[in-house]
């Protein structure tokens, strides 16, 4: 009786959810109109759904704005852009070409595109619900990244953690983070500089809106970032305007790493100064000064959105020297002035944290090394565009005659050297960038909230040779286990038969671990065969080829 009346309910949305009168069982009614999916393999899935309306003109170094409302049903079948960016390693391909060698072509070009304000939802079919979320925000110094990276789809994780899987994309670089005084409306939010903290904000608003018509329980929304991705969900732990948005926090391999505002503007005006010179209003910067000066601040913020976002990321791929956008900004508004204080004085939300780092972090950032060194030497031999060929052509199941000497330049071998050996370096990047800074904060929410903070560390390093001892428990290869993604990625040269059965078991363990504390804020699970005991105790998440091999420390 309940579906005849359903059915012949006049409103759309009633139609969606209750799946008939003809419509498909994977529409969903939004708060900005109804969406159709696509059924998977035990899971359904919602993709490039947006949040948010494309930040473009007027809206470029703005506050996101709720999406326009649509009539009809709107297709939610397919990953929306990338944002825009300049093209790197962990970049979407040009044209948002499918994940493979075309990413490499979009190396220090602008790829992507501004309309980007999309999220993707999975739901495991036939789960009770309403069930935890798990709101995943991907990495990439800030500067870079995309929802649709193949390591990040939420289908298996899904279903082996019966929760909702949502993943964001949010403005990066020089379109996510600007702090320049000719953009200044006198609207705090829009003076923050922070536009990417609030497209995700934004998206954190929509789905507390809306989950609930996707399976998702919007009072249970775990936040869940790597690296930029878990600087972000810190800053999302300490901001004023996160409160209620999510009950429980992920950040791995990231800690605070913000920026003041005096550092992110002095960025601003020498990236401003290198725009005015491109677009042929000056020579140099004392005459791209004297060019500003004749413009009132309007007009420069009206040039500067009128330009194509291709022709920003072309002046700020040529100007390396000015470094990357300075993210997050303490603003005082979105961010406090001092986050660390702020964390440390018991001002953020108090939910339970679940934190990690990956044992081998700096093996990923060895083009470092030069700076470090003084030499000028970066430590990967070949070029990024080569080694990203390589790895992605690699077989592991196949015999290699690769070794160490191909991926290490000479100057960092052999690899137990010391001082400036691989092994060495890569131990003091992994200490000076995550493992040394994170400590302390982890420290102040122990100190408030000693029964709702764990630490895992990942130390799987069963690749196949050289990449075990060249990368080991590298910087992001916990993620390909958390998501059970071990088809082609960024790590795919890692995935072989060989080490199938303990890579597998690990991730089940893992994901276990991610479910448990989704659901109930305790990492705890059967799967572990150990108990995990709070912070500062860490769990240690190893197997060999064959076998899970996991401790306590």
């Amino acid at each position: 009786m309940n579906r005849i009346l359903l059915c012949g309910a006049a409103l759309a949305s009633l139609l969606a959810l209750a799946g008939c009168g003809g419509g498909s069982s994977t529409e969903r009614q939004t708060t900005a109109g109804v969406i159709e999916g696509k059924d998977g393999a035990g899971t359904q899935a919602w993709l490039g759904v947006p949040y948010a309306q494309p930040p473009v003109g007027a809206l470029r170094w703005m506050p996101p704005v709720d999406p326009a409302p649509w009539s009809g049903v709107r297709k939610a079948q397919q990953f929306g852009h990338g944002c825009a960016q300049g093209g790197r390693y962990f970049s979407p391909a040009p044209g948002d070409a499918p994940y493979g060698l075309a990413v490499r072509e979009g190396f220090g070009k602008p790829v992507g595109d501004e309309d980007c304000l999309t999220l993707n939802i999975w739901k495991p079919v036939g789960a009770s619900s309403p069930l935890p979320v798990i709101f995943f925000i991907h990495g990439g110094s800030n500067i870079s990244g995309y929802s649709a990276d193949p390591v990040y789809d939420g289908q298996a994780l899904a279903k082996k953690a019966n929760a909702v899987v949502v993943t964001i994309n949010y403005r990066v670089g020089v379109l996510g983070w600007l702090d320049l005084p000719q953009l200044k409306t006198g609207d705090a939010l829009a003076d923050s500089g922070d536009f990417a903290l609030l497209d995700q904000l934004q998206a954190l608003k929509f789905v507390r809106a809306n989950i609930g018509n996707f399976g998702g329980d919007a009072g249970n929304i775990t936040v869940m970032g790597q690296s930029a991705g878990a600087v972000n969900v810190w800053g999302l732990l300490v901001s004023p305007l996160s409160a209620g948005l999510f009950h429980k926090a992920v950040p791995l391999s990231g800690g605070i790493a913000n920026s003041s505002r005096t550092t992110a503007q002095t960025y601003s005006k020498g990236l401003l100064n290198a725009i005015v010179i491109a677009d042929g209003k000056a020579t140099d910067a004392t005459t791209a000064q004297a060019w500003l000066a004749t413009q009132t601040n309007a007009q420069v913020a009206t040039w500067l959105r009128a330009l194509p976002a291709s022709q920003i990321l072309t002046v700020m791929l040529a100007n390396p020297q000015l470094g990357n956008a300075p993210a997050p900004i303490e603003d005082g508004t979105v961010l406090p002035v001092n986050s660390i204080a702020a964390l440390a004085a018991g001002k953020y939300q108090k939910v339970p944290v679940l934190a990690g780092n990956t044992r081998d972090e700096g093996t990923l950032f060895a083009n470092l090394f030069g700076s470090v060194t003084g030499s000028g030497i970066p430590g990967f031999k070949p070029s990024d565009y080569d080694r990203f060929g390589l790895q992605f052509n690699f077989n592991p199941d196949a015999a290699s005659t690769l070794t160490e000497s191909d991926l290490i330049n000479a100057a960092y071998l052999p690899v137990t050297a010391k001082p400036f050996g691989w092994n060495a370096l890569t131990a003091y990047a992994s200490n000076a960038i995550f493992l040394g800074p994170v400590i302390p904060q982890l420290n102040s929410l122990a100190a408030q909230q000693p029964s709702q903070v764990w630490y895992y560390r990942f130390d799987w390093d069963e690749e196949p040779a050289p990449f075990n001892t060249v990368y080991g428990a590298t910087h992001a290869l916990d993620l390909p286990f958390l998501f059970d993604n071990f088809g082609s990625n960024v790590f795919s040269f890692a995935y072989g038969s060989a080490n199938r059965a303990g890579r597998e078991a690990l991730s089940d363990a893992m994901i276990a671990s991610l479910s448990a504390f989704a659901k109930t804020g305790n990492p705890n699970a059967a799967a572990l065969g150990v108990s995990w005991a709070n912070y500062p105790a860490k769990l240690v998440f190893d197997a060999s080829p064959t076998q899970l091999k996991i401790s306590t420390q």
